[in-house]
């Protein structure tokens, strides 16, 4: 057992799918893995391990932003050796030609500042996917005909964000979409030597306004999770 994860040695699987919802969380193990054992119900932060394909899978919780994020990714990594985490979560569009319930494979996660900013000190760090698995997932997508866009995102500190200057910029670079964690994951990765992904749906649309509701977040999101659980295992 750690501070934040009350597993059992053993009862964590290599492979992590991690969302931001503990309900998301619970609904992904439930619809997409057998013999589900509940292994984490500390704080609410739900966590889950079961069995996909013949494969160990644990789907833990994550909470909102990177500072908790951090922590539950330190902790599988450095106390229950997961060798794969995979982000899955919703995203905001920031350019014109995504729609609602797109999926987007983030390749690199821009960002103002993370939990490990202070590592780098004046170095502007660039921290990026696994290929292998980012090139899995793609695959996944094609084969499973699910429009999918592929670049960089940014992963933001705050959700009620009051820089439209910014975001300007970025929808102007490229920037295919705004998240809240997966910098930090791709920095803890590359630190550790494991690897990472993130695999997001487009919940709500920046220049558009458009979102889904709340239920459609929780539970809305099958092709993000078998895109993941196929680039896992690939």
């Amino acid at each position: 057992m750690t501070v934040h994860i009350g597993a059992q040695p053993g009862q964590i699987a290599e492979t992590v799918l991690m969302p931001g919802d503990p309900l998301r969380a619970k609904w992904a193990a439930e619809t997409f893995l057998t013999e589900v054992t509940c292994i984490n119900e500390v704080r609410g932060m739900l966590g889950f391990t079961g069995i996909w394909n013949g494969h160990r899978v644990t789907i833990q919780g994550s909470g909102m932003g990177m500072p908790s994020l951090s922590i539950y990714a330190n902790e599988l990594i450095r106390d229950y050796g997961a060798q794969t985490l995979i982000r899955i979560g919703s995203t905001g569009a920031m350019q014109p030609d995504i729609e609602l319930r797109d999926v987007v494979v983030a390749m690199t996660a821009s960002t103002l500042s993370t939990p490990s900013r202070g590592i780098f000190r004046e170095l502007n760090y660039a921290p990026c996917a696994d290929f292998g698995l980012l090139r899995a997932a793609v695959a996944a997508a094609e084969a499973r005909k699910v429009t999918t866009h592929v670049g960089g995102i940014y992963s933001s500190d705050v959700f009620y964000d009051e820089r439209p200057d910014l975001n300007e910029q970025m929808t102007r670079h490229g920037v295919l979409a705004v998240e809240m964690e997966a910098a930090e994951l791709y920095t803890l990765a590359a630190r550790h030597k494991r690897r990472a992904l993130a695999v997001l749906t487009v919940s709500d649309h920046l220049l558009t306004g458009a979102a889904l509701d709340s239920a459609s977040r929780q539970s809305g999101f099958s092709d993000m999770v078998e895109i993941a659980l196929e680039a896992a295992f690939a």
